[in-house]
């Protein structure tokens, strides 16, 4: 593949802080032809400070959104307004490593490409132009639809890692000729969805364990904050995929499960939100109402009850989280055995 032309997007509110350090991972990368920030209605100075991150090439654009819409409207405005011919996501407060897009453009058999991501705890970053990651071998993977569902099924105790975490590289003949954008119901899971919905239309989504995408973790993350309306509708999200005729019995039997365990978690969420405003009686009533409910939030409670008692204990306490680990779990550096 000869000389691919990127257009970084990055959907960004009340990033000030981080957009330029963002911005300034993009531009450094040859294969960005543009960068279009999208500042999603911010009170803060982020359309600002992003127009200044220009590094004189003319690449940044800056849309600035007077309604805040979601990280979902923000990205396909992006995506409206930019010509390139590939799209990458990025986070506004997050960077790309250097070499990132040589490695990914090595091969031109995908329709989505996406490495390895380097999660640092936000005390534990500092210059991030001189972070490097291990080099570790591409090891290249196509996820199949199951594959891909299996991998955002999350597991209690153990730190997240779900594909749909993924930030990959997205042709944009494969989006337009499958009329694919992301939905912007969700404010939750949207990457999740749209990676699932070209999936199931036939997408050849590459991963390689590479790492070229470097995320900050912050205990202030937008991402962190959702609204538990927000796991409702990713829960109907599923229900939508399933409506897919195509799919076949065992790739629906998966996202059933995917569903049941989000459709789990509203209704625990949803049960401590009635308790917190109505009193025990309406939380009780609401856990009462069908067994659906029930089942969860007191499957949901008693864990958490227990894991509460095991740490008053010292039995079961959490390790303490890496400074940096990687989204998924790499072999031995090359050259290291």
């Amino acid at each position: 593949m000869t000389e691919p032309e990127v257009c970084v997007i990055i959907a960004a509110r009340n990033a000030a802080r981080t957009i330029a350090v963002a911005i300034a991972s993009a531009l450094r990368e040859p294969e960005v032809a543009e960068v279009v920030v999208v500042d999603d209605a911010s009170t803060d100075d982020t359309a600002k400070v992003a127009r200044a991150a220009d590094d004189g090439s003319g690449r940044v654009s800056v849309i600035r959104l007077d309604v805040n819409g979601g990280p979902s409207f923000a990205r396909n405005a992006a995506i409206a307004s930019s010509k390139s011919p590939f799209i990458s996501i990025l986070d506004a407060d997050d960077f790309f490593l250097e070499g990132r897009f040589r490695e990914l453009f090595a091969s031109a058999d995908w329709d989505f490409a996406a490495d390895n991501i380097m999660m640092i705890r936000d005390d534990a970053a500092t210059d991030v132009s001189k972070i490097t990651a291990p080099r570790f071998s591409a090891d290249p993977e196509f996820l199949d639809f199951e594959r891909f569902i299996e991998g955002n099924i999350s597991s209690r105790r153990v730190q997240r890692g779900e594909l749909g975490f993924l930030k990959p590289v997205i042709s944009r003949a494969f989006l337009d000729r499958h009329g694919l954008r992301y939905d912007e119901n969700l404010r939750l899971g949207e990457d999740y969805e749209l990676y699932a919905r070209a999936v199931a239309c036939g997408a050849r989504f590459k991963v390689i364990r590479a790492c070229g995408y470097g995320a900050i973790v912050r205990a202030d993350s937008l991402s962190g904050q959702h609204k538990t309306q927000d796991l409702k509708r990713l829960a109907d999200a599923d229900l939508a995929l399933l409506a897919i005729d195509s799919l076949p019995e065992g790739s629906k039997a998966v996202v059933r499960k995917h569903e049941r365990q989000v459709r789990d978690k509203y209704r625990l969420r949803n049960f401590l939100d009635v308790k917190n405003e109505k009193g025990l009686t309406a939380a009780a009533a609401y856990a009462l109402a069908s067994q659906s409910n029930l089942i969860p939030i007191v499957r949901g409670v008693a864990a958490d009850k227990l894991d509460a008692l095991f740490r008053r204990a010292g039995f079961g306490s959490k390790q303490p989280v890496p400074s940096r680990r990687f989204l998924m779990a790499a072999t031995s550096p090359v050259g290291e055995t």
